[in-house]
């Protein structure tokens, strides 16, 4: 069976014998979070360290998820190493992988993705935290940034399906500010574009509670251009009866 290995990182994983799928299942690594039991298995993500380069190993058995292209289920970390790549193709800017695998015997099915920790970025919670402590140039940048990176999604025909604020990472440049998404385990292509579209600008706004008008304003501008007020018409109607409910 074929893994992949990065190039960027393959040398480093070789000089540690990390560069097969039983070493890395066999490493004894600390959950970062309480394991996913969900889906009738287990899944976890343990941090490594590599020569001062961080990574998130993710591991799991018969963590399955199902959609219209595999009805019978396939690994969820194996459903997010294909969006990794479809993303990278598509100029989505997003996570990188480092390594994946996976293993099938009798009822088991193990599967494992590592990916470089995105030191250096910050994710949109964490910043809408300490909102009023930062410039008017700066929160410019992260609402541009953002903007520009949901637009880029969603104008490539593709739903993010998680698209809370943390799931943004943020880092600034000497050229500016740069987003990139995490978690991409429930993307796929529209089935209705309109309306999930909407839906994942509704999961995205929810957290953002330090946004006032002008800087939602200035989001859909840079979102759709001339047609962003459109888009918080229609996130305005979602809510709506959402509150009617």
């Amino acid at each position: 069976m074929n893994d992949y290995h990065s190039p960027a990182y393959a040398d480093l994983f070789q000089r540690h014998k990390l560069d097969d799928f039983e070493a890395l299942w066999a490493l004894s690594l600390t959950p970062v979070d309480a394991p996913n039991l969900e889906r009738g298995g287990h899944s976890e993500v343990c941090l490594l360290t590599l020569e001062n380069q961080r990574f998130f190993v993710k591991r799991q058995t018969n963590h399955l998820g199902r959609s219209v292209q595999r009805p019978f289920g396939e690994p969820t970390f194996a459903r997010e190493f294909r969006n990794i790549q479809l993303f990278q193709k598509r100029g989505i800017p997003a996570l990188d992988a480092a390594w994946f695998g996976e293993r099938r015997s009798g009822k088991s099915w193990r599967a494992i993705l590592i990916t470089p920790a995105l030191d250096g970025h910050e994710d949109l919670i964490d910043l809408n935290a300490r909102w009023q402590t930062l410039s008017n140039e700066t929160q410019h940048g992260i609402i541009d940034a953002s903007a520009t990176l949901l637009r880029t999604l969603h104008d490539s025909g593709l739903l993010h399906g998680s698209l809370y604020a943390k799931h943004v990472f943020l880092t600034q440049t000497p050229s500016g500010w740069f987003a990139r998404f995490i978690d991409l385990e429930k993307s796929r292509p529209f089935f209705r574009r309109s309306a999930e579209r909407v839906r994942d600008l509704d999961v995205f706004a929810r957290r953002l509670d330090q946004w006032q008008e002008n800087e939602w304003q200035r989001f859909f501008e840079h979102y759709a251009g001339p047609e962003g007020p459109q888009w918080r018409q229609k996130l305005d109607a979602r809510l709506a009866r959402k509150r009617k409910k």
